[in-house]
């Protein structure tokens, strides 16, 4: 079997947000770059987990980014990847960015095509859809288990107020999230490995974006805390009814 696993470089949880240009570009200056802890903690180790079954399944990555995601790509290998693709394209637009994945999961003839739910700077949860459609496979989100048995897939996946098992034949797309799989974290071993397992560059494919950022802004700084003395009640009513508008 053959698994394609797609993975994101987002900057750390930790990195102050700042944007130049005019509010029209993130400010990239010291911050820290991780993989998409969706696509790393929940889509790549399930695949690696479903290996460990199957000594025969190929993990392969793939990412859409320029050569500064080559670090975060060797650390995917190193936790167990087998090949890793990236496609020389710096773009935040996600038509454009599962254009590109579904060609090389169309030229590879992958069984299964895992994603993150979403990355945790854009929140877009658009990725895996679009994949999905551009290759005409099915696709089952928000999955929180996923089991194979021989060509069929059993997954379950969240839905409001519950959860949903779906039973699907391969090949198909998933996007992954919490519940899939357990963090892991590279052993030395998997570390000098990674040094030496091919990591290929291609050129984009031709496509269009179909949207572009016109801005970005921070959130509105948060107000100062008032304190209210414990016996002062008629205050606190006041302040929540006249400033906070609770009622």
């Amino acid at each position: 079997m053959k698994i394609l696993v797609c993975i994101s470089k987002t900057p750390d949880t930790t990195a102050k947000i700042a944007f130049t240009d005019n509010n029209t570009k993130f400010d990239t200056n010291g911050v820290q770059w991780i993989i998409n802890p969706y696509d790393e903690w929940y889509a790549l180790v399930r695949a690696i987990e479903l290996k460990e079954k199957d000594a025969a399944t190929v993990i392969h990555l793939v990412t859409v980014a320029s050569a500064d995601a080559e670090p975060i790509i060797r650390k995917a290998l190193a936790l167990g990847g087998d090949e890793a693709i990236r496609v020389n394209a710096d773009s935040h637009d996600s038509f454009y960015i599962a254009s590109q994945i579904a060609e090389i999961a169309r030229q590879g003839g992958y069984d299964l095509v895992f994603t993150g739910k979403e990355t945790i700077d854009y929140n877009g949860s658009s990725i895996g859809g679009m994949v999905a459609e551009l290759l005409d496979m099915p696709y089952i989100s928000l999955a929180t288990k996923f089991e194979l048995a021989g060509t069929k897939a059993t997954i379950t996946r969240e839905i409001e107020g519950g959860e949903e098992m779906c039973e699907v034949e391969l090949p198909v797309v998933a996007s992954a999230q919490k519940g899939m799989a357990e963090q892991r974290i590279p052993n030395m071993r998997g570390i000098m490995a990674a040094r030496t397992k091919p990591l290929k560059v291609l050129e984009p494919a031709t496509t269009d974006a179909l949207t572009s950022v016109a801005g970005f802004g921070l959130p509105p700084a948060k107000a100062g805390v008032k304190l209210v003395p414990a016996d002062n009640v008629e205050e606190l009513v006041r302040l929540l009814h006249e400033e906070a508008k609770a009622f």
